[in-house]
């Protein structure tokens, strides 16, 4: 501990609170660097580390234990050197092992201060050589277990029969995953959804989504955690909404939003267990993968074959796998190759169309899947009725009037479906949006002015009927409308919450600005996703750690004496050097006995004598070699 407290001690700070931050360390209880180091090298905090490793780093560390253990009690062996290592991990393994790849394994284990790495040789802190001897009453491999036992057969192929089956079954669930996503987007741009504070969605708007999307509702947090990780949605402000990736992502095609989808799918693979999945496609995950994964990460236990198990199922969610079976496609984005992924998708996906059939009864019939940009103007006009292959719309007064609030004219609105009918444009469809546009800005709603009234909006219209018919509507009496004369109401509430009540009660609303002229409201301002602004508890901990020892460079009583303290409990022998009159500094080997007083009583090694040597003498311990 002596040791790694005084390494500790000597990094910068940007090192320090790199090194807390991958050992995850928590500043509860922690008061020095000695703290620090015992916290460290505390049996499960080296277990924790350890499970994080991949096999052959952790065979580096156990080997080098297993070299570094003393023949003759009295006297240490030196720390293997990295060619000692590379040497004795190429005989336990039967092939030879690079020295260079030995030495990038030592130095991440010596960054993750389980290990130290200096001059070419490598030596493990004695708590982690210890934690490691414990691991075959644990059922964990030895060392020799660790560099010689191979890895598990490659993953098996299947039958062409079975393949044809679930390249079929794979595109069929990458359209339904995609499709389903793209739903959940939209809905979130209309109505953000709540999250909890211990988590998840409410049941309301599970319910909701559930509905919307057309999938069980067990299934809406996986579509959710999907859209997260693509950042195609985005919790702010205890909801999640969309996105402008999002926005973005609704324009694109099918096999391009697919591939969105498995880009971060494939980005959150342990890059090895990404290497053993980049194969040809066929290839069946199953028990194979899993036992791979548990060779691969020894000590990885339950919470690296829980990431697994969620991973393999989003996998079979979106359609990189059917059946733990890999398809085409999804070998394409394991082999980091999106573009062929996106041309072998396409080519199994159903053709987009660009036109529909637009009908007497306000309805609108797509014969297929709508290329995206058309779907999404025809769902700022029209109500979607049906999510199937072949997607229906209705059209209504209320959603004209809300593609008349988002911009839209009723010459644009006509333009566009003649563009895109297949049967012209029906007469009451024609009818219905030139009457709806005629109607549109009868009511008109703004903000005013905080100098002349203590209202935040107002309600005005020419037609003195139809703002009474506002006044005392029921559903809008949260609003405190209150009359100012026959043409105006006002309300305690701003322009854009009235607005948008009066568009849910389908009254015929448009905002305005102060110069009279109608502006288009968006309903919900889409997220950015940008990093959470937080305040780093780690920089606290350096701080505090800096102030415990008297500041950089001092050698302080204080850290003295905790030195000192250290080295009685490991029953330690250091060096201390000792300013002694006159300028000379002596080397003494030490085996310390007590501190206090500002003094210290050790036994001297070399002389076999007892001394006591006051602190203030001391200028510096470092551990016996």
């Amino acid at each position: 501990m002596l040791t790694l407290a005084s390494r500790l001690r000597a990094l910068d700070d940007a090192a320090l609170r790199r090194t807390l931050e991958i050992r995850s360390v928590s500043a509860t209880g922690i008061r020095d660097f000695f703290d620090l180091a015992e916290t460290l090298l505390e049996a499960d905090a080296v277990q924790r580390a350890l499970s994080q490793l991949d096999r052959a780093t952790v065979a580096v560390l156990a080997v080098a234990a297993e070299l570094s253990v003393p023949v003759d009690p009295d006297s240490a062996p030196p720390a293997p050197t990295l060619a000692e290592l590379a040497g004795r991990l190429s005989e336990l393994g039967g092939s030879a092992i690079p020295e260079a790849d030995v030495a990038a394994r030592a130095a991440e284990l010596d960054s993750l201060m389980l290990a130290r790495l200096t001059e070419g040789r490598f030596r493990p802190y004695d708590a982690v050589a210890a934690q490691l001897l414990t691991w075959p009453a644990l059922g964990l491999p030895t060392a020799t277990e660790l560099a010689s036992t191979p890895a598990p057969s490659a993953l098996a192929g299947v039958s062409p029969t079975e393949s044809r089956f679930t390249d079929r079954l794979a595109a069929e669930r990458a359209f339904s995953a995609v499709s389903s996503i793209a739903e959940l987007v939209t809905e979130l741009a209309r109505e953000p959804a709540r999250e909890l504070s211990r988590g998840g969605l409410g049941l309301p708007d599970t319910k909701r989504l559930s509905a919307v999307m057309g999938v069980e509702l067990e299934a809406v947090a996986s579509f959710v955690a999907t859209a997260a990780r693509a950042d195609l949605i985005a919790h702010s402000e205890g909801y999640w909404n969309e996105t402008e990736a999002g926005e973005a992502w609704l324009l694109e095609g099918t096999a391009r939003r697919w591939a969105t989808i498995a880009a971060s799918w494939h980005a959150a693979l342990p890059p090895d267990v990404r290497g053993i999945l980049a194969r040809r496609p066929g290839v069946s995950w199953g028990e194979g993968l899993r036992s791979f994964v548990a060779w691969l990460y020894p000590a990885g236990g339950t919470w690296m074959d829980d990431r697994v198990t969620e991973l393999a199922d989003d996998a079979e969610l979106i359609g990189v796998t059917a059946h733990q079976t890999t398809s085409p496609a999804g070998a394409a984005v394991l082999a980091g190759d999106l573009e062929a992924a996106i041309e072998t998708m396409m080519a199994s996906l159903p053709a987009e169309v660009g036109a529909v059939y637009l009908q007497n009864d306000l309805s609108i019939v797509s014969p297929g899947p709508l290329a995206p940009s058309i779907d999404a103007r025809l769902r700022g006009l029209a109500d979607v009725e049906s999510r199937e292959l072949a997607l229906s719309y209705r059209i209504s007064a209320t959603s004209v009037n809300r593609a008349l609030a988002a911009g839209e004219t009723a010459d644009s609105l006509l333009d566009f479906l003649r563009a895109v009918s297949l049967t012209g444009i029906p007469q009451p469809v024609d009818y219905l949006i030139r009457e709806s546009a005629a109607k549109y800005g009868r009511v008109r709603v703004g903000a005013t002015d905080p100098a002349q009234s203590p209202a935040q909006s107002y309600v005005r219209s020419e037609d003195p009927g139809l703002l009474g018919t506002i006044a005392v509507d029921q559903t809008l009496a949260p609003l405190g409308l209150l009359r100012v004369d026959e043409n105006r109401l006002t309300s305690r509430f701003g322009s854009d919450v009235v607005f948008w009540a009066l568009t849910d009660a389908r009254y015929p609303a448009a905002a305005e600005n102060a110069a009279n002229e109608i502006v288009h409201l968006r309903r919900h301002h889409r997220t950015k996703v940008v990093p959470v602004a937080t305040v780093d508890p780690l920089i606290a901990l350096v701080e505090k750690l800096r102030a415990s020892d008297g500041g950089e460079g001092q050698a302080a009583d204080a850290w003295l004496a905790r030195q000192l303290d250290s080295a009685i409990k490991a029953k330690q022998t250091v060096v201390v050097s000792i300013a002694m009159p006159g300028g000379v500094v002596v080397d003494y080997l030490l085996e310390p006995a007590s501190v206090g007083g500002g003094r210290f009583r050790a036994r001297d090694r070399r002389a076999d004598i007892e001394r006591t040597l006051p602190l203030s003498s001391i200028i510096s311990i470092t551990p016996a070699p």
